[in-house]
């Protein structure tokens, strides 16, 4: 019989058009039933692809006047046309950090994450008579135990912060003094016992009257650091020439580590305790570190 097809053939013709043909019910089909089914199966196939882009449709034509040639809109067929989208352009900002992964904002980072300052505020200023007690203090803690006295006193301490304060130089940690040098000019080539306790505004040598560091900073350096800046500052000083001190034998090494030169005995004594008179010179830069702004 022509215009029936078997189920078979309706199968061939649906798979034809990538659809799985379900079961019919009854052996045979009619033609116009095959028709109807392809016209489902494209009907489908186009709203998947309408879902799947977007589409732009046309607007609908007005309808044609009276007697003219031109179909009615009715008897036209709504047409869609598939309009290709351009893919999105990649950001350059975000390119950048796809290729650089570990790079974040510094706005997240945590505040456990922010650095820290790991040493303490320091300062170096010249000393002055406000300071006396504190500078004592540490004096009498570092020579006593070791000579038995100390280079000065109280009174003598105050006498020469207040005449020469500008001689001086304190380290001080977050307020607090941690080592210190108090020195005043003396106007002769060799230091005398007069040295001690008079200050000659006219001289060009600093006597280095003492240098003591707290114990809780010693051995960490900072003798060394402080006599290093003492003698840079003392170049600044127009009128300064050279720096002088004495000390005791054990203690030549470290002046000599730091620039001073044993120039031999000195005459001053205290008791039974004798000393080596050393010195450093410091002019020849004043001027070009007066300059430098230093």
């Amino acid at each position: 019989m022509e215009g029936l097809h078997s189920e078979w053939e309706v199968g061939a013709e649906l798979k034809a058009l990538g659809a799985v043909p379900k079961p019919f019910i009854g052996s045979h089909v009619s033609g116009k039933l095959i028709q109807r089914l392809k016209q489902d199966l494209r009907q489908s196939w186009d709203r998947g692809q309408s879902q799947a882009r977007p589409t732009c449709t046309l607007p609908q034509p007005l309808p044609a006047p009276l007697g003219s040639s031109v179909p009615s809109a009715s008897a036209q067929t709504q047409v869609s046309r598939l309009v290709p989208v351009a893919p999105p352009q990649p950001d350059p900002a975000m390119s950048v950090l796809n290729a650089v992964p570990f790079m974040r904002p510094i706005h997240l980072r945590s505040p456990r994450q922010q650095r820290r300052h790991t040493l303490p505020a320091s300062e170096f200023r010249c000393l002055s008579p406000e300071d006396a007690v504190s500078v004592f203090e540490i004096e009498r803690e570092a020579f006593i135990s070791v000579s038995g006295d100390c280079p000065l006193h109280l009174n003598e301490v105050r006498h020469f912060l207040t005449l020469c304060p500008e001689l001086s130089l304190g380290w001080f940690e977050e307020g607090r003094l941690v080592a210190f040098i108090i020195g005043s000019l003396w106007n002769q080539d060799r230091l005398s016992q007069d040295a001690l306790t008079l200050h000659k505004a006219e001289g060009s040598s600093v006597h280095i009257h003492v240098l003591a560091v707290h114990r809780t900073f010693r051995q960490q350096g900072k003798g060394s650091i402080l006599l290093w800046r003492y003698l840079q500052y003392l170049r600044c000083l127009p009128f300064a020439r050279r720096a002088v001190l004495m000390c005791e034998d054990f203690l030549v090494p470290f002046y000599s580590k730091c620039g001073f030169k044993a120039v031999g005995p000195c005459d001053i004594t205290v008791g039974p305790l004798t000393f080596i008179e050393m010195q450093c010179p410091v002019q020849g830069h004043a001027f070009m570190r007066r300059n430098s702004g230093c």
